[in-house]
């Protein structure tokens, strides 16, 4: 609520705003009179309560310290700390706000007794002496040693102030409790100014409604338009933000949005006021449903509409329409004083059970919640639970609907459909007041038709069971326990028939050719021939025995028993030197083919019986020709790792065909000023570059006339286009088929992007306040700034899209998705924690380098591993159907996500399994290929299943012993042994690139400190191979239902704590 200019004074000074002191006075005895009354099942008993607002936040978002700012105070004070005794109250603040705050000293002093005390925090100041002033004074007030201190649990400090208040409450002896429910219970019933206010709010949603969505929305249907749902939203928005567009006469400064306005339709349907609109267009065919919600607010207070709109419905979408009807007033109806809060939702059951019964299952579990200057209060939810009573001057958002219904037709876009209706009404003495009333709701005025003939009913197929199939439901925020049961028993059944599913098509896949064994590691490595010189007196003569470099030959001569020995610089290893004293130690460690993380390639297969050089030293006294041959020698190698990796790299690309330039008739739709990631090489300052979309593909230059990549339509697997929300850059992400160079780079992955904010700080400036007309300005533009970046990639997208949708083109099916952040969770997929969100078709983390899209087609199950009570959070393996392909993990993900993220594997069609601990997939995978039939005949991916088998709870309980749930390191010595295959495999990518000579610091190969490990495990005994044997006995006395060698055998990896 922080960003609303209409409820927060301004830096100008104190003398633009003015307290309501009548108001204040009326209001404050109010609360202090609650408090009193309530002091001990509302407030928690406090002695004093303490309200700490944050600073100003762009988010759209609803706080109980912004509500009584607003409340009681008329204005949001940011950064502002009060603290309320019986005797006194305590506000700190700056100077400016504490000049409006000392007007109201005589008022509070007249009202409820209290002193009111303001300490001004001046700049720079982090505020700890002025915390201990009034901490002291609390406990000078207090009648006990240790006083109660109430305070709002849910707000976490936000800004260095708040934080340190927070440190000082929890460092100290008070004791704290939560007083939400007593804020809760003030706010509850309005006064007339508030009153005023919410009506004039409704006014405002339901004119909205009435005179600009319907006609907009029937002028696309009539017409028969192409008009998206996120287009909706916008235009809908700007009539809410400028009332006088249909005129209603209320001023734009004093009202603003509650959530962006919601259309949905097309079966895709989500009945959260948290749901949004996504960019398909608004689908009207016969059947069809569609779903509107707005919300508005007038001075901060809140109101809410939704309506549903039905195409030429069925008689089921009918039916279901009615009983919704008559329950929705029902609801309402049983909002009177006296009754229960929960009398509302039980009066629209009761009406469900008599007039549909079949839809009760599909009816959400609450009728809304009380609204006000909060959009959802706590505390008066209309479910069946809420035992509050009711009482005149409350206002409810009573919103109530169907979810995931299934209608009698055949097409896709309208067998899911889901219906939702809200209003915002008022508790009266006489009978509830419908404040939305003027946008009807009625069947006729709801319902369309469009054909002419009435077609011949279609017999009624059989309803299937729920799955949750739809993309975009989740759960409300309000639910019963026996909805929650019932839900996870309908995914349990879901995940059942997948399992089934999944297995019938391993099979197929493995008796189709997928046996070949593979230990997922790739080819082995080859080259062309090393040759330096190609006879002996192509050799150059050398007077002096000393080490040198020929540059043009790409060999080293060393000086070996009185003879220069030449070796061609891709046989070493690596090279350093040591000075001591007046000399310098040369040691050179060479490739040698057949040891471990070395295999042999072309040339060692070729001659077997060679006898190889691994390590050779010298000693010099010339320390300056030692370190020139050293920084020679790393250099050249350098050069030719990094050709040969290149020239490797161009000749495994897929030949692309050639870019079509779009002529004189058609101009490139084009994007400018955009950065490309991955970066071309070279040196010299960076430059952004231009995306143009020509006949059969993208071209990307800069100013220079090396700096271009073209992406050719065919080649894209996966096109994406991310906003700026929370992030700092707006960017089109394209995944591609096959790789392509981008400068020196292979990749399948090309980014364009623009940095929406400019991460800079004003040197000399100091800190301004938060009220300072020149830091809202700021904001303002950069607000504006990111606006119009993200229009302009929305333009180009709408463009290229158009462009795709031709028939020449039609056929590649490319479309840009976009990611579902409500459906997003936090993990580290490589080396560092991401935001990862889920789109339409694939799991994406397109902000953070490198990137990971992971096609959802290409999954074969999804394992979630270290589930557990008491863990932080667990790990999700993500298997392919390409079984020599690696597993992904994406480690530490938070255990509040676990729900969310199997309910979103659920409804879109993907296997999960839970275990405890973490697997060693790659010996899983080799057994399956290496058998295949015996892994099919055994139960398939069963194996997995922690409920299959009884048998499992003996060695889960074994497993558990030894698996400790600790976010620490694990310090056990076998760890880096169980990780060494990856650990390798990165540690060997990074030496042929980089010159770091960890390695030979140590002064020791590879093969020594195997051999140092083999002696150390030996020393400590055979307790890890016992246990494996022991493991493989047991596994083979089970019964042949499972798989054995995977069931019990199921190698085991601790979890790596990042």
């Amino acid at each position: 609520m922080a960003d609303h200019q209409s409820t927060k004074p301004s830096g100008s000074g104190a003398g633009a705003y003015s307290i309501n002191l009548e108001n204040f006075s009326k209001r404050l005895k109010g609360f202090y009179t609650q408090w009193k009354e309530h002091r001990t099942d509302l407030w928690g008993s406090a002695d004093a309560i303490t309200i700490a607002t944050p600073p100003p936040s762009e988010d759209l978002r609803y706080l109980k310290s912004s509500s009584l700012n607003i409340w009681l105070l008329g204005y949001e004070f940011p950064e502002t700390i009060m603290v309320f005794m019986s005797k006194q109250i305590h506000f700190l603040c700056s100077q400016k706000k504490a000049t409006l705050l000392e007007t109201l000293k005589k008022s509070a002093k007249e009202a409820v007794g209290t002193d009111v005390v303001i300490h001004v925090k001046v700049k720079n100041d982090d505020g700890t002496i002025l915390m201990d002033e009034i901490l002291r004074a609390v406990r000078a007030q207090s009648k006990s040693g240790s006083p109660i201190v109430g305070y709002i649990a849910k707000e976490a400090p936000e800004g260095k102030l708040l934080e340190t208040w927070s440190e000082k409450l929890g460092g100290s002896t008070l004791q704290l409790t939560d007083v939400t429910p007593g804020f809760s219970g003030l706010f509850a019933v309005k006064d007339a100014i508030e009153l005023i206010c919410v009506r004039k709010a409704a006014y405002l949603t339901s004119s909205v409604m009435k005179n600009f969505v319907v006609p907009k929305l029937e002028k696309a249907i009539d017409e028969e338009k192409k008009v998206s749902h996120s287009s909706m939203m916008d235009d809908t928005e700007k009539v809410i933000l400028d009332p006088s567009k249909i005129k209603v006469k209320l001023k734009g400064e004093n009202v603003d949005i509650c959530y962006p306005p919601i259309f949905q339709s097309g079966g895709k349907f989500d009945l959260r006021p948290s749901a949004s609109s996504n960019d398909d267009n608004l689908y009207y065919d016969s059947t069809s449903v569609i779903i509107c919600a707005i919300g508005s607010r007038f001075n901060s207070y809140c109101s809410n509409i939704a309506r549903t709109f039905l195409i030429d419905a069925t008689a089921t979408q009918s039916k279901a329409y009615e009983a919704l009807l008559k329950a929705h007033d029902a609801a309402i109806a049983a909002l009177k004083p006296g009754n229960k809060v929960s009398a509302a939702y039980l009066a629209a059951v009761a009406v469900v059970e008599k007039e549909a019964p079949e839809l009760l299952p599909n009816l959400t579990k609450s009728a809304g919640t009380g609204i006000g200057l909060e959009f959802r209060e706590s505390g008066f939810s209309l479910n069946s639970k809420t035992d509050r009573p009711l009482k005149a001057g409350m206002v409810f958002n009573v919103s109530l609907g169907f979810q995931n219904l299934q209608a009698e037709t055949n097409n896709p876009k309208t067998e899911t459909f889901s219906l939702l209706l809200a209003d915002t009404v008022i508790v009266s003495e006489k009978s509830p007041e419908v404040l939305t009333a003027g946008c009807s709701k009625a069947v006729k005025d709801v319902a369309y038709s469009f054909n002419e003939e009435e077609e011949e009913e279609e017999p009624p197929t059989a309803r299937p069971p729920v799955n949750g199939t739809d993309l975009f439901s989740s759960k409300a925020t309000l639910r019963s326990d026996n909805q929650e049961m019932s839900k996870e028993e309908l995914r349990r059944q879901h995940q059942a028939e997948l399992a089934r599913q999944k297995n019938e098509e391993t099979a197929r896949r493995l008796a189709g050719g997928g046996s070949a064994t593979a230990d997922g590691r790739g080819p082995v490595r080859t080259s062309t021939d090393l040759i330096a010189y190609k006879n002996v007196n192509d050799i150059p003569y050398s007077k002096e025995l000393v080490i040198q470099v020929d540059q043009k030959n790409e060999a080293i001569l060393l000086p070996i028993y009185g003879s220069m020995v030449p070796f061609h610089v891709s046989t070493v290893k690596s090279v350093t030197s040591h000075q001591d004293n007046r000399t310098c130690t040369i040691r050179i460690i060479f490739n040698v083919p057949g040891t471990p993380f070395n295999p042999h390639d072309a040339n060692s297969l070729k001659f077997q019986g060679a006898i190889y050089l691994k390590e050779i030293t010298f000693r010099s006294k010339d320390l300056r020709h030692s370190s020139e041959a050293v920084q020679l020698i790393k250099i050249l190698r350098r050069q030719v790792a990094s050709r040969e990796s290149e020239r490797a790299e161009r000749a495994t690309l897929v030949t692309q065909e050639k870019l079509q330039l779009s002529g004189n008739r058609m101009k490139p739709i084009r994007l400018p000023d955009l950065w490309i990631r991955p970066l071309f090489g070279g040196r010299g300052r960076k430059q952004p570059g231009t995306l143009e979309a020509h006949v059969n593909g993208f071209r990307y230059s800069t100013s220079r006339p090396d700096e271009r990549v073209d992406i050719m339509y065919g080649n894209i697997k996966h096109a994406f286009f991310q906003p700026a929300e929370r992030e700092m850059i707006t960017l089109l992400h394209f995944h591609l088929h096959n790789h392509i160079m981008v400068g020196n780079k292979k990749t399948k992955d090309v980014q364009f992007y623009v940095e929406v904010m400019d991460v800079v700080q004003t040197l000399g400036g100091g800190r301004r306040s938060a009220l300072d007309p020149d830091e809202i300005e700021e904001e303002q533009r950069e607000r504006e700034r990111k606006n119009r970046i993200n229009m302009d990639f929305q333009n180009f997208v709408n463009k290229v899209h158009e462009l795709w949708t031709q028939p020449q083109l039609k056929d590649l099916d490319l479309e840009f998705d976009m990611p579902l952040r409500e459906l997003g969770f936090h993990g580290v997929p490589h080396k560092a924690s991401a935001f990862i969100v889920p789109t339409s078709s694939c799991l994406v983390e397109l902000v953070e380098t490198p990137f990971l899209v992971v096609t959802l087609s290409e999954i074969e199950i999804v394992n979630l591993e270290r589930v557990g009570l008491g863990q932080k959070n667990f790990d999700m393996t993500i298997v392919f159907k390409d079984f020599k392909k690696d597993v992904l993990r994406i480690d530490s993900i938070p255990s509040a996500s676990l729900d969310g993220i199997k309910e979103w594997l659920d409804t879109t069609d993907l296997k999960y399994y839970e275990s405890r601990l973490n697997l060693n997939w790659r010996p899983i995978l080799k057994t399956i290929m290496e058998d295949p039939q015996k892994f099919i005949e055994d139960g398939g991916w069963e194996f997995l299943n922690l409920e299959a088998s009884d048998s499992e709870s003996d060695n889960t309980e074994e497993s558990d012993q030894g698996y400790e749930p600790s976010d620490m390191e694990s310090e056990s010595p076998d760890d880096d042994d169980k990780d060494s295959e990856s650990l390798v495999e990165s540690d060997e990518d990074e030496e042929e690139d980089s010159e770091e000579d960890f390695e030979e610091e140590k002064g020791k190969t590879w093969e020594e400190l195997e051999r140092e490990a083999s002696n150390a495990d030996r020393e400590k005994g055979d307790e890890s191979d016992s246990e494996d044997e022991r493991r493989r006995r047991k596994a083979k006395a089970l019964a042949k239902s499972r798989v054995p060698d995977l069931r019990k055998g199921i190698p085991l990896k601790r979890p790596k704590f990042r």
